[in-house]
């Protein structure tokens, strides 16, 4: 489940740390030992606290990893806030292999919801937890490349990390 070894409390804590990548500053967000959010840019988190956790700096290290082709595949613990639907859709883009992308239409299969592509893509575009949870192996029926939340050059840039920089 996306959800593992996540004991819920009452009132979360939530730290934040400012990183930069190859794809320019990254937000990384620490919900009680398990990454709960990455943003693209230097953006404060209202209701968090800015402070470097041995989480936020281990999924820096995997994702400058990933970055530089080093590595394939994350292990980190996931905690996206989300609706039951989001949240099948975000598992079902953890299923889709490093290297490979899905049409929208085959996560709304997946997700339980074959007729639901365009909520599909609603759910991609809330995704908290972009590189980790895949959303950018999500394209077009037709191969085109369509929205991402960080704007298409780093979606771009992020499929071509996995062709091997093709």
């Amino acid at each position: 489940s996306i959800e593992r070894n996540i004991h819920r409390k009452e009132n979360p804590m939530l730290y934040y740390e400012f990183y930069e990548s190859a794809l320019g500053p990254l937000t990384i967000g620490d919900t009680d030992g398990a990454v709960s959010s990455i943003s693209f840019g230097k953006i404060p988190l209202k209701e968090g606290v800015q402070k470097e956790t041995d989480l936020t700096l281990q999924t820096a290290k995997e994702i400058a990893e990933y970055l530089a082709g080093e590595r394939t595949a994350f292990d980190l613990p996931l905690r996206p806030e989300g609706t039951p639907f989001q949240k099948r859709v975000w598992e079902a883009l953890l299923t889709i292999p490093y290297g490979e992308t899905r049409s929208y239409r085959d996560i709304a299969v997946l997700a339980g919801s074959p007729k639901g592509f365009r909520a599909v893509g609603m759910a991609n575009n809330r995704n908290p937890i972009p590189i980790l949870i895949p959303c950018h192996r999500v394209i077009g029926a037709d191969g085109s490349m369509t929205g991402y939340g960080g704007g298409l050059p780093i979606k771009i840039k992020l499929l071509e990390t996995e062709r091997g920089g093709e």
